[in-house]
């Protein structure tokens, strides 16, 4: 009986197509993705068995991979990649409520010697259904100071080199916060760790422009679709460091949690009134 309880808990991942256990080594130490970061990676919620906001995932998958110049196997194509994650989450038992990664990376070598073809590894996860409500504690953030995102057509991509947000989500960890805001080189705010990041001022919600170097994140873009629809007041452009510091509210956005409240970004407390009925209008509708 112990042994099948550990067989049906055991984790697996889709590498390239194949169910294998979690904790086989499936990467070679040429990968290009372990070497330089030369891949890129999408983080997606599984409810009751569908993708949530599967058709901007895919669009900016393969945008990326297009940008990156990756050559994608015949078969692998939206519909194949989707197949795989639901399959994977049922063979996890997760299909109710997962975390899926999907990263695809360009092969193995060197620099100038790379296997152009990509590989892909997927991932799942549970969640538990925390992440479907609006946290009633804010979080707490700061601006990491010792990183500068650039601002080129590459900043938007969601890329496996992923430093200095790495280094960021380091920082907030000592000095014991939820998240940390990055900035880009102008000194002007990108986004954050794993997170866009949305401002309210006078009832005007505000995003920093996808030319401040911030990742194109599939929430931020139905965010941003959904409340011009419904007539709301959202601008994109420059969001400065005393932006964040004198408004009203901050909310993050990702796929996984749609949006969270931030109570507190260094001194500055901040409401939560526009960000409940974001919640309420935006989050909690879509399907």
């Amino acid at each position: 009986m112990a042994f099948l309880f550990y067989f049906a808990c055991m984790n697996h991942i889709n590498f390239n197509g194949k169910i294998l256990n979690a904790d086989e080594p499936v990467l070679l130490a040429s990968n290009r993705g372990y070497r330089y970061g030369d891949g890129l990676f999408e983080t997606m919620k599984v409810i009751q068995g569908k993708i949530q906001l599967a058709s901007f995932h895919f669009e900016r998958l393969f945008s990326g991979i297009s940008l990156l110049d990756f050559l994608i196997p015949k078969l692998v194509s939206q519909k194949k990649l989707e197949q795989d994650i639901l399959h994977l989450c049922e063979v996890n038992k997760c299909t109710a409520l997962a975390r899926v990664r999907l990263s695809i990376f360009r092969g193995n070598g060197g620099l100038y010697d790379e296997d152009k073809m990509a590989q892909y590894v997927i991932e799942s996860w549970p969640l538990s259904e925390s992440v479907n409500k609006l946290n009633e504690n804010g979080l707490v953030i700061d601006i990491y100071p010792d990183a500068k995102k650039s601002c080129d057509k590459f900043s938007n991509v969601k890329s496996a080199n992923f430093l200095p947000y790495s280094l960021a989500a380091n920082y907030a960890k000592k000095n014991k916060l939820n998240d940390c805001l990055v900035l880009n080189t102008s000194g002007a705010i990108a986004d954050a760790t794993i997170a866009n990041i949305f401002i309210v001022k006078d009832g005007i919600v505000f995003t920093p422009g996808l030319d401040q170097g911030c990742i194109n994140g599939v929430m931020r873009r139905q965010l941003i679709s959904a409340m011009q629809e419904a007539g709301e007041q959202i601008k994109e452009g420059v969001v400065s460091v005393n932006d964040v510091l004198e408004a009203d509210e901050i909310f993050l956005s990702n796929a996984i949690n749609g949006i969270r409240w931030v109570r507190q970004c260094g001194n500055s407390v901040y409401g939560n009134v526009k960000a409940i009925g974001i919640h309420n209008r935006f989050i909690q509708t879509i399907s």
